[in-house]
């Protein structure tokens, strides 16, 4: 379970991006995180693995305050969140099956990883992965090779590989034709069911959110302001969250509320 209790981020002397924020997330949801540009998306799923620092308040996550861990003890504790990220974030040259094992770069030696030694039980696993993703094929391909869609599939692998606790996911499909955004939303979805991991995307495509996503969390400011089922974001709930927002970007966001 993910328990976040008062978290607040202010860069500098400005007003604060997170506002004593709130949020637990448990079980195998995939909640979506929506707003606005500015609301403070990017920033809370960063804050949650101090990819940002937090200016104060908790991060639980099973047991562990991550906002108390010294550099090391963080690096040890980073294994058990996973994150794909909206630029993918491969190593064009290496190939998928390389770019996948640097998911298992916080359980081996700086030797294996540098000689291309992986487990025997890493490589079975990654080839499981693949194979679910439907990328086993390329195992032995350079990550240019490939499609934004079978780009990002590698992200996700690369991600589970770390054997994660939950799994972040930033813009996943920003980058995406709209077909192959859906396939990666449908993907995330049931591997959350699958896997029996908590998922949590922030996303801009609110149609994408309320199709494929258990829980939806609506921010605003740096605060939520909704909280609960897709079936419940109807046009009241979306004009608050994107008050102030032009017409023709809130349709773009979602024209399906």
């Amino acid at each position: 379970m993910l328990k976040i209790s008062k978290l607040t981020k202010r860069y500098g002397s400005g007003d604060p991006v997170l506002k004593e924020l709130d949020l637990t997330v448990e079980g195998d949801q995939l909640t979506s995180v929506i707003g606005s540009s500015g609301a403070g998306k990017s920033t809370l799923l960063r804050c949650i693995n101090r990819l940002v620092e937090p200016t104060s308040g908790s991060i639980d996550l099973n047991g562990t305050e991550f906002t108390t861990l010294n550099r090391r003890s963080l690096r040890i504790a980073r294994r058990r969140i996973g994150m794909v990220f909206q630029g993918f974030n491969l190593i064009d040259r290496l190939t998928v099956m390389e770019n996948v094992q640097s998911g298992r770069l916080g359980y081996i030696s700086t030797w294996a990883a540098l000689t291309r030694r992986y487990p025997r039980e890493d490589i079975r696993h990654a080839y499981e992965l693949m194979e679910r993703v439907g990328i086993a094929h390329y195992a032995n391909k350079r990550a240019d090779e490939l499609s934004g869609g079978e780009r990002q599939r590698v992200g996700v692998v690369r991600a589970l590989m770390q054997r994660p606790e939950i799994l972040l996911a930033d813009e996943p499909t920003a980058s995406l034709d709209p077909k192959t955004s859906e396939q990666i939303m449908s993907l995330l979805r049931d591997l959350a069911s699958e896997l029996k991991l908590p998922v949590i995307i922030n996303i801009h495509n609110v149609a994408e959110a309320k199709e494929y996503s258990d829980r939806i969390v609506g921010m605003r400011y740096g605060r939520i302001i909704f909280d609960g089922l897709p079936a419940r974001l109807g046009k009241a709930e979306m004009d608050e969250i994107y008050a102030g927002v032009p017409a023709q970007d809130r349709a773009q966001a979602g024209a399906a509320a």
